[in-house]
């Protein structure tokens, strides 16, 4: 990667969240940014947003409010964008609203992690172990699961329960397997394996594979992890597999780092054609442009994958916002990735409206 010479001088501010992928992805920009522009100085500033403070709420709260408002996670950061406190904010781009505030534009994606989701559980002899230091054993209270290396969902036991409180997962989850049972989970990584490993009433939960890899959790196809010192503990007989395209579609954005700039800012735009991914440009525009014609949120119960194929786009589609689940699979050139989207959303909203009107 080539320096550029610029006129631009002076220090820069990334706006991020604080919790600790935000810190990582927001450290990943800084250090492209400056690697590119080694003349120049970036910081990063932390702000605190609705999403953040909300995590520390009842939980029954936190579900009422988030499956229907956008911007939990990215209103203080524009806010703060608007008014000159920094030249970018730095989003996971899943999190990030399609329809941005006036005055805002998207500036730049990163080059795409691992979009797939990855099933979290204990292995069988974990499982044995926390078994035997139950003291005492009241009626009614579950034992520990723990399961073989590989873990699909298909291979979960009639009943398991599932800690996720994501919609697309969940209804996805449902599809294959209607006898799971979903339940709510929040938190950090680490609070989310703790809760794994302590409560014998969930059985698996899931974490995209690139906050996992961003974080330092490493996954072997044995089915380990390798992470950071802080969570080694946590991780002792927890597992994980990858889960397939076929079984779990990622949400709209997931594994990319979006970077959001003042519209008509000369400074931010040309950083930001400097750490640009072209590829992974194109593919997210197509599943914005399909989730922002769906007219849903990043809480919308519809996944989509696009990828680059030769000369075509690729983009897989489904939704599951009506009484049956619809999927869609388009392709279309690489110069009309809105176009794709937006051909997928009316072909899946007829589909749906089809269906409505056929068992109405």
């Amino acid at each position: 990667m080539a320096k550029i010479k610029t006129n631009l001088k002076g220090r820069f501010i990334l706006l991020t969240r604080g919790s600790p992928l935000a810190l990582v992805q927001a450290k990943r920009v800084q250090n492209t940014c400056q690697h590119y522009f080694p003349g120049l100085y970036f910081e990063i500033k932390v702000v605190k947003t609705t999403g953040d403070k909300l995590q520390k709420a009842s939980l029954a709260h936190v579900n009422e409010v988030l499956p229907t408002s956008k911007g939990l996670f990215t209103k203080e950061l524009e806010q703060e964008l608007l008014s000159g406190e920094g030249v970018m904010a730095v989003h996971s781009l899943k999190d990030l609203p399609t329809d941005l505030p006036e005055g805002l534009t998207l500036g730049a994606v990163l080059r795409r992690a691992d979009v797939r989701d990855v099933i979290i559980y204990r292995s069988e002899e974990l499982a044995k172990g926390l078994d035997s230091q139950v003291k005492e054993w009241i009626p009614g209270m579950p034992r520990f699961r723990g399961f073989k290396p590989g873990l699909r969902l298909i291979d979960l036991p009639l009943g398991a329960v599932i800690a996720t409180s994501s919609t697309r997962r969940g209804e996805q989850i449902r599809h294959l397997r209607p006898d799971i049972r979903i339940v709510p989970i929040r938190g950090n990584v680490g609070t989310r394996l703790n809760k794994l490993k302590l409560q014998p009433e969930i059985d698996a939960t899931l974490l995209a594979a690139a906050g996992l890899e961003r974080l330092d959790f490493h996954l072997f196809p044995d089915g380990h992890f390798t992470a950071p010192p802080e969570h080694r503990k946590n991780l002792e007989g927890i597992r994980g597999s990858l889960l397939s395209l076929e079984e779990m579609l990622p949400c709209v954005g997931q594994g990319a780092i979006g970077v959001e700039i003042r519209e008509g800012d000369p400074a931010a735009e040309e950083l930001c054609r400097a750490i640009l991914h072209p590829n992974t440009a194109l593919c997210v525009s197509a599943e914005r442009e399909f989730l922002r014609a769906m007219g849903g949120g990043c809480q919308s119960p519809v996944g989509a994958y696009a990828r680059i194929e030769g000369h075509k786009l690729c983009l897989e589609v489904v939704s599951f916002r009506g009484n049956t689940p619809q999927r869609l699979v388009l392709t279309g050139k690489l110069s009309e990735s809105e176009a794709l989207g937006r051909e997928a959303a009316q072909r899946i909203l007829e589909a749906e409206e089809c269906y409505k009107n056929e068992n109405s």
